[in-house]
C-alpha cells in the first residue's frame, strides 16, 4: 500500500467516530497494536526530543523499505506514534521524505492535542523523515 492509501484509510477510520472521546479511545487502542521497540533500542539516542512524554523510535531498512518500531510511556502518545508508524513504516525512504502529512489535519489530531503534545507530534514526524533521509542517502 502507498503512504497516501494508508493515510486515507486512517482518515476514513477516524471519520467513523462521533466525537473526540471516541477518537482518543481509538488512538489508545491503536497504541496497543504498536510494533514495540526492543528494549535495547530504548536509549537516549532514540528518544524523540520535544515530547513531553518519553517516546522512542527505532528504524531499520530491509529490502529498501524503512521499518519503524516505537514505544511511549504515555497511552495517548503511544497512539499518536502508532498512527505515524502505520502511515510510514514499510515504505521506501524517498516516499517517506516526499510524503504529505495533511492526513493529521484531516483527522483533526493536531487541534485536539495540548500545545506540548502537538509539538511532540511535529518532532515525531521530523524524526521519521530524518531516518528516511539517512536511509535514502545510503541508497544513493
Amino acid at each position: 500500500m502507498t503512504i497516501e492509501a494508508v493515510q486515507n484509510d486512517i482518515i476514513d477510520e477516524f471519520s467513523m467516530f462521533e466525537d473526540w472521546e471516541e477518537r482518543y479511545q481509538y488512538m489508545i487502542d491503536l497504541g496497543k497494536t504498536l510494533p514495540l521497540i526492543e528494549d535495547q533500542y530504548k536509549t537516549d539516542d532514540n528518544i524523540i526530543k520535544g515530547c513531553q512524554s518519553k517516546v522512542w523510535v527505532h528504524a531499520n531498512m530491509q529490502d529498501n523499505k524503512v521499518n519503524f518500531t516505537a514505544d511511549s510511556d504515555a497511552i495517548i502518545t503511544k497512539g499518536i506514534i502508532a498512527i505515524l508508524i502505520r502511515a510510514f513504516s514499510n515504505q521506501h525512504p524517498n516516499d517517506i521524505i516526499e510524503a504529505n502529512t495533511d492526513f493529521i489535519d484531516k483527522i483533526g489530531l493536531k487541534e485536539h492535542l495540548s500545545p506540548t503534545r502537538a509539538n511532540g507530534l511535529v518532532s515525531m514526524i521530523k524524526q521519521i523523515k530524518l531516518y528516511a533521509i539517512a536511509y535514502q542517502t545510503q541508497l544513493n
